[in-house]
């Protein structure tokens, strides 16, 4: 079993409806155990068109029997089945599904590297896994709770909003 962490992420259409729907597509596709979720929270979007709305992000930690590429091809499913177009890079999106972590591994696939390369630069995937994993220690960068608190929290706002 593999200890994961993903981000997820919407905002276009009914975003709460779509994280909720990519978490139960998640318990189903796969052996999911031990799923812990953060809260949701709002945040500024980051790159892509400027009148873009507001993300709903949140991020999942549980244990799981398959290889982080079969999870990633599960997670790419999932964002199609909840009507993910990749139109350009930063662009809007119904569900955003991000591997960030495998355990400790260090991996260079194409298409997937772990720990995701960007996450340490991002308050909105952070934020959330922050809550539920804050000393888990993001290879060759440090403690999650340490890459937050060097970024900050500006753009992420918690919500009342409940899974």
């Amino acid at each position: 079993m593999y200890r994961y962490a993903v981000a997820l992420g919407s905002n276009l259409g009914d975003r709460l409806q779509h994280l909720r729907r990519g978490v139960a597509r998640l318990r189903h596709g796969a052996d999911v155990q031990g799923l812990v979720l953060s809260r949701i929270y709002e945040t500024e979007p980051v790159g892509g068109p400027l009148e873009q709305e507001a993300y709903l992000n949140a991020a999942a930690v549980f244990f799981c029997s398959l290889e982080p590429a079969a999870l990633l091809a599960l997670l790419l499913h999932i964002e199609q089945q909840e009507g993910r177009v990749r139109l350009y890079p930063n662009s809007p999106r119904t569900l955003d599904l991000d591997l960030l972590l495998c355990d400790g591994l260090e991996l260079e696939l194409p298409g997937l590297t772990l720990p995701h390369p960007r996450m340490h630069l991002r308050a909105f995937v952070l934020a959330p896994l922050a809550e539920i994993a804050p000393d888990w220690v993001v290879p060759g960068r440090g403690p999650v709770a340490d890459l937050l608190a060097r970024v900050g929290r500006a753009g992420v706002r918690p919500t009342d909003l409940r899974w």
